[in-house]
């Protein structure tokens, strides 16, 4: 939750101004790849913030951790290599934290874990909520 937390801030201070901003400016609407970077760090920052779903929580963890990436060695790695020498650490961070969640999957507090996930279509619960379940072997 804090990691989508942080990046979905991370991509609202780039598109949207918030939180100060970049210290460049936001970047005018459409412009590559700095303003479609920050939409994907906003939306993939809810998405797994909130882990609608396992397969949905673990798609918006791939492309932002991709998204990361491609930030670190475009931007970053050209003025050194490790993160600490060229102020890639946040990017750094966001890849790894989230290719272990697009591994892991969401968790436990994740919607998709939630108990009234069986009311909710699409949540993977059971939609039938006056449907039985098996008795539990003892």
């Amino acid at each position: 939750m804090v990691v989508g937390l942080l990046f979905a801030c991370h991509g609202a201070s780039t598109v949207l101004g918030m939180f100060g901003g970049p210290s460049g400016g936001r970047p005018p609407a459409g412009h590559w790849p700095s303003w479609w970077a920050g939409l994907i760090q906003l939306v993939c920052g809810v998405l797994v913030l909130v882990g609608i779903g396992e397969a949905g929580t673990r798609t918006a963890a791939v492309l932002g951790s991709g998204s990361m990436a491609y930030a670190y060695f475009t931007v970053h790695a050209k003025h050194a290599l490790w993160p600490i020498e060229n102020g890639g650490e946040p990017a750094a961070m966001f890849c790894w934290s989230l290719l272990l969640i697009a591994v892991m999957g969401p968790g436990a507090w994740s919607l998709a874990r939630l108990p009234f996930r069986a009311r909710v279509p699409g949540l993977g619960g059971n939609a039938d909520p006056e449907r039985k379940r098996a008795p539990e072997a003892v």
